[in-house]
């Protein structure tokens, strides 16, 4: 085993029923970014994603697309391992609830419950919705235009009718009150805490957990007739990837319990009451935090196929580039919050930090490098107060940033970086070191050398986020791949004067402002 510390971090795992979009690219970034920063500062990461490929809408869905339920899983699956290599996600499993050795683990997970008498068997009668795949309570529901019932996602339900085995979700009330109370970060952003803690302290009915309806699922050990509710397979699947049943395994011992489940904030009751529920009953430690983050509306418009203004992710990537994507999603909008896509505040906000800021701050320092140092990074000085204000500003740049991720507010992260990347700017711009090369060379030199050490430092702390420009960024100052890691961040690490560096390209190239209807130009 390793003798770093781990982390786990998970995805949901993905419906498919239909194509990825962008709210799927959304929420694997922010486990891509964490679990890159996590593998830069020196952990040993589990990342994981993948497809969840049972349930009643799965099999409709197949039935409309004219093919069998497994084939159509395997077409729509492959899209979604088609969006982790665009974006270039890092994830070290690509988990498909059709798998053996799921099938394995899921029915332990049911067979530990009913041994502990957490299930018993019963008839279910209510209302369900096929589009959510949950059961709703009468005083959940609204009436839609039609005058028909529909959930509070807005998808209809109908009323369902059968023989059903139950989990005692209602026994793990006061245990589930007692877990928000006790760690308050468990779900995050506080308001979805609240709102948690609110829908279990109204009071928990027993959850039905098989159907007979319909066949596409894991069968119920030992129960003919019966397949597994979609959410008890799914959510067991967090389990399968790091080994369970075998709680002897390496992969169990070193990454369960995950540290975060990222979530849309539409499933946060499934994985924030009845997933603990679940684990509890089973005596299996909880994770430490869920995370439900909110949703993208585009252009001010809520985003569904009905309007057809589903953003697609590779549209995005084959107009803007990978860099600016990544950048853009996890910069723009508080992280917990819904945001608005915008192609205007996209292409503005991407000039001014990537093109106008590092980017051209790297262009600006590396340039004048070649033409006044002999393409090497220069011997500096004795450092100036202003000097050591802006490198000691940069040296400390990781605390700050590894708070606000260990808080997943990338946000934040990112506004300290380019608050950094500003300052430096500011003193290119008031030391103007290619007037010093008439006035007083050595001087030049330190400023050089002084923002080529801030460059270095950016570019290894960004590379979570935007792994290719870094990587070019860091390629143009001649750093090696092993000096690449935090370890390598501070005082103890400074460049290597005399380092040649390679005449710099345009890193993060400008973007274009999208065409608006009515323009002329």
């Amino acid at each position: 085993m390793s003798e770093r510390p781990a982390f786990y971090i998970t995805t949901p795992i993905y419906y498919v029923n239909d194509v990825p979009h962008i709210g799927h690219a959304y929420t694997t970034l922010a486990c891509d970014v964490l679990a890159r920063f996590k593998r830069l500062d020196g952990y040993d990461v589990m990342f994981l994603t993948g497809t969840d490929e049972h349930g009643q809408k799965v099999e409709k869905s197949a039935e409309k697309a004219g093919m069998p339920p497994q084939e159509f899983c395997d077409k729509v699956s492959a899209r979604f391992g088609q969006l982790a290599e665009a974006m270039k996600f890092s994830n070290d499993q690509f988990i498909r609830t059709t798998e053996p050795r799921h099938r394995v683990s899921v029915q332990r997970l049911w067979q530990v419950l009913e041994e502990k008498g957490f299930i018993y068997e019963d008839s279910y009668a209510g209302w369900y919705s096929v589009r959510d795949e949950a059961f709703y309570s009468e005083d959940e529901l609204s009436e839609g235009e039609g005058g028909e019932k529909q959930a509070p996602s807005g998808a209809p339900v109908e009323w369902v009718e059968e023989p059903s085995y139950f989990f005692r979700l209602s026994a793990m009330q006061d245990k589930l009150l007692e877990l928000y109370e006790d760690q308050p970060d468990f779900v995050m952003p506080k308001s979805r805490l609240n709102e948690v803690r609110s829908f279990v302290s109204g009071g928990l009915l027993d959850l039905s957990i098989s159907r007979t309806s319909f066949s596409w699922g894991v069968p119920v050990p030992g129960k003919e007739g019966h397949i597994m509710y979609v959410w008890i397979d799914a959510l067991a699947n967090y389990l399968t990837a790091v080994g369970y049943p075998d709680e002897e395994s390496d992969s169990y011992k070193a990454f369960w319990p995950a540290n975060v489940h990222m979530i849309g904030k539409d499933i946060l009751r499934f994985h924030a009451v009845y997933w603990p529920a679940f684990l509890l009953a089973a005596e299996l430690p909880l994770p430490h935090r869920v995370f439900a983050h909110g949703w993208w509306t585009n252009e001010g418009q809520k985003i569904s196929k009905s309007l057809g203004n589903v953003i697609d992710p590779f549209e995005l990537i084959e107009s803007y580039g990978l860099d600016a994507v990544r950048f853009y999603l996890l910069r723009e909008v508080p992280f917990g919050n819904d945001g608005d896509f915008s192609r205007t505040s996209f292409v503005q906000r991407c000039n001014a930090d990537l093109a106008n800021g590092i980017g051209n701050l790297n262009n600006r320092t590396l340039g004048l490098i070649v033409k006044n140092c002999d393409g090497a990074i220069p011997t500096h000085n004795e450092l100036s107060s202003e000097d050591n204000e802006l490198l000691t500003k940069t040296d400390v740049l990781l605390d700050e940033v590894r708070n606000h991720m260990d808080n997943q507010a990338f946000h934040k992260a990112f506004e300290a970086i380019w608050k950094v990347a500003s300052d430096a700017d500011s003193y290119i711009s008031v030391e103007e070191p290619w007037k010093l090369k008439k006035t007083d060379t050595e001087r030049m030199k330190t400023v050089l050398y002084v923002l080529a050490e801030v460059i270095r430092q950016l570019a290894i702390l960004i590379q979570p986020i935007v792994p290719d420009a870094a990587g070019r960024l860091l390629d143009g100052l001649g750093i090696s791949v092993k000096e690449r890691s935090f370890a390598f961040l501070g005082a103890d690490h400074r460049l290597v004067s005399g380092t040649t560096i390679i005449k710099p390209d345009v890193i993060f190239p400008r973007l274009e402002m999208p065409v608006v209807d009515g323009d002329t130009e």
